[in-house]
C-alpha cells in the first residue's frame, strides 16, 4: 500500500519491505537531528494494523502473549510477543487499548499470519480479530510521547484517509532512514530483520519492553524463565560500529567472523549474522547483529568485508544477576 506522502517534495522511496514509504526527503542527517530534537514525524504507514475487539480481549491476549495486558490502562502503548512452545519468537507487535479495542501494528506482510493465529485461538472467547490496515496508518512522532522517553510512546494511529492532512499539521517529515538510524543506535531490534526463527526474547533485549516476567503462564514461558534465572542466552544482540572508509553498508543476513584470533572459534569462523544497518548522524555507519554469546565483547569482527567493533546491547552474562542462591 503505497503512501500518498511519497508525493511530498524531495521524497525518495525506501527499499525492500520499506519501499511503500519514503526513505528520506532529501536530508538524511538533518532528518535524524530533527527527530532526535523531538520534532517532525515519520511515515510508517506500510506497517500493518490489527484490531482485537470484544469484552474478553485483554484477558485473552494476556493468556496468549508475553505481556501483562489484563490491567493495561487505556492509551498506553506496549510491546508483546507470541512465542512457540520452545520459546522462539513467532509474532511481534506493538499496541494500545482504547477502552473498546486493542489495536496493534506489526511488520509489513505480517498481519495475515498474526490474524490467522489469533483466530485459531479464539475458542469461546468474546473477541473479534480484524485486519484494519486499509483503515489506519502508523506514524512515529516524538512529540506524541508527551515528554516521556519510551520509544513505543511516540507511535500514533492515523485514519488512512487523513494521512495527508496529518502530515501537513505534523510537518516536517523525516524518512525511514532517519528513523532506522535512531532505532539501531538505541539497540531496538526489528522483528524478522534483526531476529530469525530461532530467536528467543532474552537474546535481543525484549525482556521488559515486550516480556513481563511476573505474569501468568503463556506458551514458551518456560524457556524465557529458565534462561533469565538460570542460564545465559545462546546468542546476544550487539551494536556494531562499522568501518566507514567504504561507502556501503552490509547486506542483511551477512555472516560475521572474528577479524583476529579468538580462543573459542578461531579466525574465519562464522560467529553470527548482521541485521539492520544505517548511517547515523553522530556514530557513523552502525548495525545490529546477533552473535554467539561467548564471543569476547572486545573482539574486532568482520561483516560483509567491513571491519566492525562491538558495543554491548545484551550482556553475555545476562541471567547471572538473578541466579538463585544455594
Amino acid at each position: 500500500m503505497t503512501s500518498p506522502l511519497l508525493d511530498l517534495p524531495g521524497a525518495v522511496s525506501g527499499d525492500g519491505i520499506d519501499a511503500p514509504v519514503a526513505a528520506h526527503y532529501g536530508s538524511l542527517y538533518g532528518e535524524q537531528r530533527l527527530l532526535a530534537e523531538g520534532e517532525g514525524f515519520v511515515d510508517l504507514s506500510h506497517r500493518e494494523v490489527v484490531r482485537i475487539a470484544g469484552p474478553d480481549r485483554l484477558t485473552w491476549l494476556h493468556s496468549l502473549t508475553t505481556q501483562h495486558l489484563e490491567s493495561l490502562p487505556p492509551g498506553k502503548w506496549t510491546g508483546a510477543l507470541v512465542l512457540s512452545p520452545q520459546g522462539h519468537v513467532e509474532h511481534a507487535f506493538v499496541g494500545r487499548d482504547d477502552g473498546e479495542a486493542f489495536t496493534a501494528h506489526t511488520e509489513p506482510g505480517a498481519a495475515a499470519a498474526l490474524v490467522a493465529f489469533l483466530d485459531r485461538m479464539r475458542f469461546m472467547m468474546r473477541v473479534e480479530v480484524t485486519d484494519v490496515t486499509a483503515e489506519l496508518a502508523v506514524t512515529w512522532r516524538p512529540a506524541a510521547a508527551g515528554g516521556g522517553t519510551g520509544w513505543y510512546d511516540a507511535y500514533e494511529l492515523v485514519p488512512r484517509d487523513q494521512l495527508t492532512a496529518y502530515a501537513a499539521a505534523a510537518a516536517p517529515a523525516a524518512g525511514t532512514w532517519a528513523f532506522e538510524a535512531l532505532r539501531i543506535a538505541r539497540g531496538e531490534p526489528r522483528f524478522g530483520i534483526d531476529t530469525d526463527d530461532r530467536t528467543i526474547p532474552n537474546e535481543v533485549g525484549w525482556i521488559g519492553p515486550s516480556v513481563h516476567l511476573e505474569k501468568g503462564c503463556y506458551r514458551g514461558q518456560e524457556t524465557v524463565a529458565r534462561v533469565h534465572t538460570l542460564g545465559r542466552p545462546p546468542r546476544r544482540l550487539t551494536l556494531l560500529h562499522l568501518d566507514g572508509s567504504e561507502n556501503r553498508l552490509p547486506a542483511v543476513g551477512a555472516d560475521i567472523t572474528v577479524a583476529g584470533p579468538d580462543g573459542s572459534d578461531g579466525p574465519g569462523k562464522v560467529i553470527g549474522r548482521v541485521g539492520s544497518s544505517a548511517r547515523h548522524h553522530e556514530l557513523g555507519p552502525i548495525a545490529l547483529a546477533l552473535l554467539k554469546r561467548n564471543v569476547p565483547v572486545d573482539a574486532t569482527l568482520t561483516v560483509d568485508g567491513l571491519v566492525a567493533a562491538q558495543e554491548v546491547v545484551v550482556d553475555p552474562e545476562v541471567g547471572l544477576h538473578v541466579r538463585p542462591l544455594r
